[in-house]
């Protein structure tokens, strides 16, 4: 449903996006997240057709990401969606059907069910006069009137309050089920967790780990086992050797001693050192870095340079399977990107 081969975009002498590769399936939710200026704006314009890659083809629902037919089939959400606020939810919705040669006995209906869904009541009050959340869930609509194939949302809950988060994911989810293609970018991890079958992280501009979160997580994280005990561990050169982090003692919590370690052969290691003490092993616990650890740990790595310099190539220093992106030379990076430039 979406191709992208190779491609960059610069703004003068700066590189927002490098050498991007990614395929999206039909029926698929699609996560790009990144820290600030990663390029993840960026790289959701380039696929609603609104900004023209430097290089690279990008193609959208069989169609070209410059080709006005690919923009019938898409519908866009981006992070900052102003509205007509004299309008109301529904004059405004008409109007966009129209833009769209939508007829109005299906604009209607598709509007209404749209509005329906996203619980969305006060249909004839002034957008002006809504609330964040209200007008969210109209742009929301917006996005939908014209039926498109896919729909590329960048933030769509910022800012809104619990209920009518969880309202957005799932309505996320449920446009998966009717088979619709999303592209989904959103800071709060949790969210990209919850609702993203397969993800991309971008970095510097760089796609820098890709796969399903189970996949990242298992790639770039490590799970570690919270041991409990009655008492704490003998300290021993065995149980030293075996903890994840042999500076970090173990913990007194309440009644109980945790000691952290990073496999079954060291939580075995914790059960003979605690048996030594006079104690036993009361809980064992896992835990699975979440995709926020992850993401904290592979945007804190060094990453090649996006300034280049006045007409030579961004430097290249890269993991070309678009999976590490190690490279150390930043001393050509500028403080700040341009504006629009994320």
């Amino acid at each position: 449903m979406i191709e992208v081969a190779g491609l960059r975009k610069t703004y003068g002498d700066f590189a927002a996006v490098v050498d991007s590769d990614f395929s999206v399936e039909e029926g698929e939710v699609f996560g790009i997240v990144g820290p600030n200026g990663a390029g993840k704006t960026t790289t959701l314009k380039v696929l609603a057709g609104l900004v023209d890659p430097t290089e690279g083809d990008v193609e959208v629902a069989g169609f070209p990401s410059d080709d006005p037919e690919m923009r019938r089939r898409l519908g866009f959400l981006p992070e900052e969606s102003p509205l007509y606020e004299e309008m109301t939810p529904l004059s405004y919705l008409n109007f966009f059907a129209d833009l769209y040669d939508v007829p109005s006995e299906v604009a209607d209906e598709r509007i209404e069910a749209a509005l329906d869904r996203l619980e969305l009541d006060h249909r004839d009050r002034r957008l002006g006069d809504m609330s964040k959340g209200m007008k969210r869930k109209v742009a929301i609509a917006r996005s939908l009137v014209n039926d498109p194939d896919v729909l590329v949302y960048d933030e769509p809950a910022s800012g809104l309050d619990p209920v009518t988060t969880n309202s957005v994911l799932e309505f996320t989810r449920e446009l998966r089920a009717a088979g619709k293609t999303v592209v989904f970018s959103a800071h709060n991890l949790y969210h990209v967790e919850s609702v993203c079958d397969r993800v991309v992280v971008m970095n510097e501009g760089r796609i820098v780990a890709r796969g399903s979160v189970d996949g990242i997580r298992e790639r770039h994280g490590e799970t570690t086992y919270h041991v409990f005990t009655d008492v704490a561990p003998a300290a021993g050169e065995r149980l030293i050797e075996a903890l994840a982090d042999p500076d970090a003692p173990t913990e007194e919590v309440g009644d109980r001693f945790r000691t952290v370690v990073p496999d079954m052969d060291a939580v075995e290691a914790v059960r003979a050192a605690a048996a030594e003490a006079g104690g036993e092993v009361v809980d064992i616990r896992t835990r699975e870095p979440s995709l926020e650890d992850v993401f904290l740990d592979i945007v804190g790595r060094p990453m090649p340079g996006r300034y280049t310099g006045g007409g030579g190539a961004v430097d290249e220093t890269r993991d070309t399977a678009g999976d590490g992106g190690e490279g150390d030379d930043e001393r050509n990076r500028p403080a700040e990107p341009p504006e629009g430039a994320e």
